[in-house]
């Protein structure tokens, strides 16, 4: 795609305002043509190179106008970025700065009345890279202010360079897991999480202390939630889970100087217990998360669909569907150039099944909204989600009588990936399906007692107890109970809640 799109997308009408008055106070000339650029660009123009320059020989010229209309944009957003953010980071950064231009003409008092609040915020947002940064000014201006203790300031320095290098050691191990999370998850690998994190550790010599903090946490959740979605197993993070809760009990005091990786920890924490089917409890923390994202409303973009999806599973599978609808819906109403298109496309699958559930073929319209191919969507989101939505695919378009496009969709999924899904030893999709295909060729065989034992024994697997895989499997018991799926759902969650046997 056009990256110099793709750039002028994230900026809503306000930022093209402000930015065309930034290129008009840079432009020397009035012959440049940045401006007009921008305005083709907005209007995806396909003879846009043509209304800019008269012929093929320009073409060197077009080019340098983009890249130059490029980094303008980027010094427009840093430069907006810095000047309007509340974000406690950047507040260290200004400080900086400032003590630099103080030194520099021999105010030192104030200089280091600066650099003292920035050291104050860097330590509280646990900032030892920034903190570095201020120790080492101090350092290179001792000189100026005779009253500075050289010896205290190389303790400080010294345990700022053990911090940095515990930091440094984590967001290692944090990439070497990230790596290798991607290939379970692109490329079907089978990693055992217990393992790989213990064997991290030991390769990058992590005590137990430099997991005991927000940034730290907010990593282990991130890759703890990533590795059960994968395997559809929330109890294999159980330990992390209760671990990042007696963290946060322990340190409620902190968590406003780490907003961003306190909401992380909560939306992690509320998605483990949504899809552990403990909805109480993620309710809980998803109003703890509403009541952060009220005080903090720069983090609103970043994190209110991520609230809403959840918030509107928990109603639906406690048995709101209008509620959680309402909610799904109004939560596809904010969606804007900045949002994460996969989290677009999980609101609208979500849509999908709440209408497919009862049987409303409305399912169809918002299933036609998810319209890229297969490579696609494996590319942007991985394995897991194009299985899954390929299954919904399959058992929408069986529900309402669409049965070549069911066969067309189960013939490309199967080319596509059953050697994938042996190779990972996923059989319970392949079993899945295989249930499907007889009930297409033999529709009565779903009455069959022992064709009800074969289903109602996937219910059985632990990994099928996860939610999603009960809404498909209750999809088939509700044809011979000639009930709605969403009533059969409801009635198994409640059955496993209590540990009871599946309904027969």
């Amino acid at each position: 795609m056009d990256q110099l799109k793709l750039l002028i997308g994230t900026l809503d009408e306000n930022d093209i305002i402000d930015l065309k008055s930034f290129l008009n106070k840079k432009n020397k000339r009035l012959d440049v043509k940045n401006i007009k650029l921008l305005d083709i660009l907005k209007t995806d123009d396909i003879n846009k190179q043509k209304k800019l320059f008269s012929n093929d020989k320009n073409l060197d010229a077009y080019h340098a106008l983009r890249k130059r209309l490029s980094e303008n944009i980027l010094l427009f957003i840093s430069q907006k970025a810095f000047e309007s953010s509340q974000n406690d980071t950047y507040e260290i950064l200004r400080y900086l700065l400032m003590s630099h231009f103080l030194f520099e003409n021999n105010l030192e008092k104030l200089a280091i009345k600066s650099i003292a609040r920035a050291e104050k915020l860097a330590l509280k947002l646990e900032q030892y890279s920034l903190l570095n940064e201020l120790l080492l000014t101090k350092l290179q201006y001792a000189h100026l202010y005779p009253q500075m203790d050289l010896d205290q300031l190389t303790e400080q320095f010294q345990i700022n360079l053990n911090n940095l290098q515990r930091e440094a050691k984590m967001n290692l191990a944090y990439a070497f897991i990230r790596k290798h999370i991607n290939e379970i998850n692109l490329q079907g690998k089978i990693i055992n999480l217990t393992d790989l994190i213990g064997n991290t550790i030991q390769k990058f010599k992590i005590a137990t202390v430099d997991f005991m903090n927000y940034k730290s946490l907010y990593q282990i959740l991130f890759i703890a939630n990533e590795f059960a979605a994968i395997y559809q197993n929330y109890n294999l993070i159980a330990p992390y889970v209760r671990k990042t809760y007696r963290y946060i009990q322990a340190n409620s005091s902190n968590k406003e100087a780490h907003t961003y990786q306190h909401l992380y920890i909560l939306y992690y924490i509320a998605n483990f217990l949504f899809r552990s089917k403990d909805f109480a409890q993620s309710q809980k923390y998803l109003l703890e998360m509403q009541g952060v994202l009220a005080n903090n409303n720069s983090y609103l973009p970043q994190f209110q669909q991520k609230h809403q999806l959840i918030w509107g599973l928990n109603q639906y599978f406690t048995g709101n569907r209008e509620g959680a609808i309402e909610t799904i819906k109004h939560a596809l109403t904010l969606k804007s150039s900045r949002n994460n298109p996969q989290e677009i496309d999980d609101l609208t699958l979500s849509l999908v099944l709440f209408y497919a559930q009862n049987n409303e073929s409305k399912a169809l319209h918002f299933l036609s909204k998810l319209s890229h191919t297969d490579v696609w969507y494996e590319k942007k989101y991985g394995m897991l989600w194009i299985i899954r939505k390929n299954l919904m695919q399959i058992l929408v378009y069986l529900q309402f009588e669409q049965i070549d496009l069911s066969l067309s969709r189960i013939k490309s999924f199967k080319r596509r990936y059953q050697s994938y899904l042996n190779s990972i030893k996923e059989f319970r999709v392949l079993q899945f399906l295989k249930i499907i295909e007889k009930y297409i060729q033999q529709p009565k065989m779903i009455h069959d007692k022992r064709n009800q034992e074969e289903v109602l024994a996937l219910l059985q697997m632990e990994e099928n107890k996860d939610i999603f895989n009960i809404s498909f499997i209750a999809w088939f018991i509700a044809i011979w109970r000639k009930e709605t799926s969403y009533q059969i759902t409801l009635e198994l969650i409640s059955e496993i809640q209590n540990e009871n046997l599946p309904v027969k």
